[in-house]
């Protein structure tokens, strides 16, 4: 479907990527994966036409539609949520209006046995198969059923888009390309705004997606969820893995072990071969053989390994000083932005040493709580901060609070103290700063790139409590890994704000959920809140099966295994019941249209011969064949629906 050709392109003298070649089939769903600056964003620009290549070409066969969602977007504010979203839907919109036009011209018009009557119909049928073919009758019930998904409420639908947050409006873009349903999607770190919630739902919306998939993501655990195919960027080659992340960590480690072997065994050819054209360049007898080694360095094809550094950084956060044994405590806690109430007398309790999640559906107050808790925000109630308590905030847009004059190394030596000063460039360099980037201003820094310095900057302030909200956004895998790794050894006490479940995997040990103005406590982790939260949604079926068999319901979480194998029947029993919908709506329409024709038959007044001429049975008979074959379709799913069923009981 999407095809690239010797494909070429360089910046700053230097190729990304080097005489390609790559094939994206229609179904694929594919994990784009490599370092930082590697070209994963720049390859999806060149897919979209949005950056033109050095050589080599592209090659999009006519009528293949493609979605591209990138990290910033411009987007338009004059319309409500639910215009905006139907915005998506422009190809149906002309067919209304068209179809409403012909119906007009047809009823009015009185020459029924004309050619130009006759095309009225032809024209009407085409444009109302199409209207059909796009589920046009659904379109409001799928703009709601996206939207929803992604997190918004009905009660957004009339709001404007200039009124939602930059990730909201992300969320609306989002939106846009799933309802245009395109060929291809292509997406670059979608889940930067999303909860978790929204991020389940995209990641199940993906991976039953007709059409191909192209991801750019930092969250393994959302490319093991929806790709089947990972496609590696490296020293400006591609590398193919027909499997999902997890595995193709796995392979690229034996790739990169057989390369090594390979690049040693060269390494010792080649110098064994320059020591023999040394050792015999000016002797007669051997200026055969010499010359033939220098031919043969000449053509060799040099094996390169890509740059990994796999020292072992050890970053530590500063001994936390003591505190008391309670941090932090709210008790009737509210919180208000003019009539709008995001928290109705909340209660919470966090002891020295416990590390919590805030999760939740975005706009349920999680951020609205750190920066209560960082002293940002006013509020009704009682907050008790805890004895001998030192802060450590990390904001959303910590980037825009950084010295614009600084340089990136200046910042972090203005904070740095004892030994850790040594190894401030080891530090910039796991968030991804090296070589001339660290005497750069901040001023010049994108928005990612503030935000990874100004959370290198916190690992070097003292403090026994840190407030992190949404850590992770900008990080690549191995930065979040640094990170995780020093808050695990982190000595106080630490309120993560996240919908990163990989990072928070481990991390922590209660989880706070926020939902309709309040918070709920779950005590374990991350993946037992989800397995909880997900058994809590089916409850009462749950109940009635457990009343059934005789079986006692378990107390303990189930583990991470039975959370997946649970989404997984969930996602098969959607799959199967959204393709039996399909089939219902398709058998039902089918049905209208026989009725129409067997009206027509029935009908005295209509001539017999204008029908045979304009191939009236022919077509009525297909739609009767039709509904055959859609009915015997409806029964096959109806039997895999029941086997599904069966299997899990």
């Amino acid at each position: 479907m999407i095809s690239t050709d010797q494909l070429s392109v360089s910046f700053g003298g230097t190729y990304l990527f080097k005489e390609i070649s790559l094939l994206i089939n229609s179904r694929d769903k594919v994990g784009l994966v490599g370092r930082n600056g590697a070209g994963k964003t720049t390859l999806l620009k060149v897919f979209m036409g949005m950056q033109q290549p050095d050589g080599g070409k592209v090659i999009v066969p006519a009528g293949i539609r493609l979605g591209y969602l990138p990290q910033q977007m411009v987007v338009i504010d004059d319309k409500t949520l639910f215009d905006e979203a139907g915005s998506a839907f422009d190809e149906i919109l002309v067919l209304e209006t068209e179809i409403r036009h012909l119906n007009h011209q047809i009823t009015v018009r009185t020459d029924y046995e004309s050619k130009e009557y006759i095309d009225l119909i032809e024209q009407l049928s085409e444009k109302t198969e199409r209207f059909h073919l796009l589920e046009g009758s659904n379109r409001d019930q799928k703009i709601e059923q996206v939207l929803m998904g992604l997190g918004f409420k009905r009660s957004d639908f009339n709001r404007h888009t200039r009124e939602f947050s930059g990730g909201w409006r992300m969320r609306i873009e989002l939106a846009k390309i799933l309802l245009k349903s395109p060929d291809a999607v292509l997406l670059d770190e979608p889940t930067n705004h999303l909860d978790i919630d929204s991020i389940q739902w995209l990641e199940e919306f993906l991976h039953e997606y007709h059409g191909a998939v192209i991801l750019i993501s930092h969250d393994r655990v959302f490319l093991d969820k929806v790709t089947e195919r990972t496609v590696e960027i490296s020293l400006g080659r591609l590398y193919d893995y027909r499997v999902p992340y997890s595995k193709y960590v796995i392979l690229r480690k034996e790739r990169r072990e057989q390369q090594s072997a390979a690049y040693k065994n060269q390494k010792k050819l080649i110098d064994d071969t320059r020591d023999f054209i040394e050792r015999f360049r000016y002797k007669p007898t051997k200026s055969v053989q010499v010359q033939s080694r220098i031919k043969m360095l000449e053509k060799l094809d040099i094996i390169e390994i890509d740059e990994e550094d796999t020292s072992s950084i050890n970053i530590k956060f500063p001994p936390s000083p003591r505190s008391g044994t309670v941090v932090l405590e709210a008790r009737g806690l509210s919180v208000s932005y003019g009539f709008l109430k995001v928290l109705d007398h909340v209660d919470l309790t966090i002891h020295k040493g416990e590390k919590v999640a805030f999760v939740g559906r975005n706009g349920e107050g999680k951020t609205t709580l750190a920066k209560v808790i960082a002293g940002n925000l006013p509020f009704e109630g009682s907050l008790k901060v805890g004895h001998n308590v030192s802060l450590g905030y990390f904001a959303q847009n910590q980037d825009e609070l950084l010295d614009e004059n600084m340089t990136v190394l200046g910042t972090l030596d203005e904070v740095a103290t004892g030994d850790i000063r040594t190894k401030i460039r080891d530090i910039l360099g796991a968030f991804l700063f090296s070589g001339e980037d660290v005497d750069k201003k901040v001023k010049v820094l994108s928005g990612g790139e503030r935000s990874r310095l100004a959370m290198a900057r916190l690992l070097l302030e003292p403090c026994n409590l840190l407030v992190l909200d949404e850590p992770t956004n900008h990080l690549d895998m191995r930065s979040k890994d640094i990170l995780k790794k020093a808050l695990l050894n982190f000595d106080g006490t630490l309120i993560a704000v996240s919908h990163d479940r990989e990072f928070l995997d481990g991390l922590v040990s209660k989880v706070y959920e926020f939902g309709h103005k309040k918070i709920k406590e779950h005590l374990g982790g991350i993946y037992e809140f989800l397995d909880r939260k997900k058994m809590a949604s089916l409850a009462e079926l749950e109940r009635k099966s457990t009343l059934k068999s005789g079986a006692v319901l378990p107390d303990e979480p189930a583990s991470k295994k039975a959370y997946f194998d649970k989404k997984e029947y969930d996602r098969e029993l959607r799959k199967i019941e959204t393709q039996i919908n399909k089939v219902e709506m398709r058998i039902e329409n089918l049905e209208k249209e026989i009725s129409i024709f067997e009206n027509k038959i029935a009908d005295p007044s209509v001539d017999s011969e204008i029908m045979k001429a304009n191939d009236f049975y022919a077509s009525y008979s297909s739609l009767k064949t039709e509904l055959t074959q859609q009915m015997s379709v409806w029964e096959h799913l109806h039997n895999d629906l029941e086997q599904i069923k069966n299997k899990r009981n």
